[in-house]
């Protein structure tokens, strides 16, 4: 009897609150994150307490921590939430114009400047009813459990080896350069392999501790180094700090040559070698079958091969 007691206090809008309460920390960022006014999110933080019998969260020092039995709860409230999006959407398939499941997508900046708005607008112009969330891939980001865990609908940017356990799109393909000042050195005398290693380099900060990027894998696999000193973890305000500096950026042509149009940059040939950048979108086994899935992958798709140029 306590036990139907108990289920029957429970509703999917208290799993809900409770799983982003958990993974915030914060009632007032799961606010924000509910478009709830934050005293309603206490009001509910305080029946799951009660339902509970644990704080569920409790100060230290500044921030707010999960207890032990909050942190067991993340990963069965994620699934319950999981369960219930394809039960009342992908259940009787996906239907655009009338949904109004969220979108999660991971993803770094340096595809191409207009990848990101031009797919927000896609969603919105197809999907109007869908909420929208894009997560960096930075340095604290593990894209893997995000994905596992149904925080991230699909990651996207560029792996030398991309996970073998994951479903895989290829999106395209690029030529790396590097981008430079019109006022550089290089822009007027050239330089060979030497110089552009002992030139003072900007990369991007790692995905996640340990990671090498792939300019980085590569010229460790030729038992070469470059000269690095600067990470920025902002892809997009490289450009600036390349137009008024020395700096060296290699990465891929697209990217380069749209800043190129609107910025005093130059787009010169890398003299190392290096195989062609290839972009993913990454999804798990969870959505491989979801139509809502599905159609958030073509909708990349579509937008990526857009932005090719010839």
């Amino acid at each position: 009897m306590r036990e139907t007691a108990l289920f029957d206090k429970i509703d999917l809008h208290l799993i809900r609150v409770l799983h982003t309460v958990l993974t915030e920390r914060s009632v007032s960022r799961a606010a924000l994150r509910l478009g709830m006014h934050q005293p309603a999110v206490s009001s509910a933080l305080r029946r799951l307490r009660e339902l509970a019998g644990d704080p569920l969260l409790v100060r230290s020092g500044a921030s707010m921590q999960p207890t032990d039995a909050a942190l067991a709860m993340v990963e069965p409230a994620a699934s319950i939430l999981r369960a219930a999006e394809v039960l009342f959407s992908d259940a009787r398939g996906f239907e655009p114009r009338s949904a109004t499941r969220a979108f999660r997508i991971a993803a770094s900046d340096y595809l191409d400047p207009l990848f990101l708005p031009r797919l927000v607008a896609r969603i919105k112009a197809e999907a109007p009813l869908c909420p929208v969330e894009i997560w960096p891939l930075s340095a604290d980001a593990h894209y893997h459990a995000h994905l596992a865990q149904g925080e991230a609908d699909v990651v996207i940017g560029n792996w030398p080896e991309p996970p073998g356990d994951l479903h895989l799109g290829r999106l395209f393909s690029d030529e790396v350069v590097c981008l430079v000042s019109r006022e550089h050195p290089a822009v007027r005398r050239g330089w060979g392999q030497q110089d552009w290693l002992a030139a003072e380099h900007i990369a991007p900060t790692p995905t996640h501790p340990g990671a090498r990027g792939v300019i980085d894998a590569h010229l460790d696999s030729l038992g070469l180094a470059r000269h690095v000193t600067v990470r920025c973890a902002h892809f997009s305000l490289i450009p600036a700090m390349v137009a008024g500096s020395l700096l060296v950026l290699t990465t891929g042509r697209q990217f380069c040559e749209r800043y190129a149009e609107r910025l005093p940059l130059a787009v010169l040939e890398c003299p190392v070698a290096f195989p062609r950048l290839m972009y993913y979108q990454l999804w798990h086994a969870r959505t491989h079958h979801s139509a809502a899935g599905a159609w958030l992958r073509e909708a990349i798709r579509d937008v990526a091969a857009s932005l090719r140029k010839p």
